[in-house]
């Protein structure tokens, strides 16, 4: 909501020296949903998401096997047999955890394997956005499918120069 509010009084700010602005917006998930290589992207990381879950039902499954046997033949166990096969249950537990975070946590294969395959994809779009906003003689691009983003401004709309200055008087 800040973020909001602050680009909405930047805005103003500027729409009160400048009325006449032109301003363009773009949905990218619009773009990328139409886009041929987006798809054939997303076609490539659904297709390894697909074969990671298997194997990981799998594991999943093994791991269930060995439990519900386990439970079935535990009391007739010796504790040698018993502290065993609960270390293997936990081994393999871990086993499927790290598994796990290996192909879907943050800093996970899925993760750089979307980066790999997306990027060129969003690179070529932001590019095109760029084009059509120079062509179009636009002051402001915003990307309406999420958070407002400034995909493309005029550089003589930055006002970062006087806000360091002012901080810089502040000091």
């Amino acid at each position: 909501m800040k973020k909001l509010l602050f680009v909405l009084l930047i805005l103003l700010t500027v729409l009160s020296v400048n009325a006449q602005l032109k301003i363009g917006y773009v949905d990218s998930n619009t773009i990328l949903t139409q886009l041929p290589d987006a798809a054939d992207a997303q076609a490539k990381l659904d297709a390894l998401i697909a074969e990671w879950q298997e194997e990981l039902k799998k594991m999943e499954n093994e791991w269930k096997t060995k439990y519900d046997d386990y439970e079935k033949r535990k009391l007739i166990m010796s504790d040698q047999k018993r502290v065993e096969t609960e270390r293997e249950l936990v081994a393999l537990e871990n086993k499927i955890s790290t598994y796990r975070q290996q192909k879907f946590g943050p800093t996970g294969e899925l993760f750089k394997k979307q980066t790999e395959l997306m990027e060129p994809v969003q690179n070529k779009v932001f590019n095109v956005i760029q084009d059509v906003a120079v062509e179009l003689d636009l002051d402001f691009v915003f990307d309406k499918s999420g958070d407002i983003i400034f995909l493309y401004t005029k550089q003589e709309h930055d006002i970062t120069p006087l806000v360091l200055e002012m901080l810089e008087i502040e000091k």
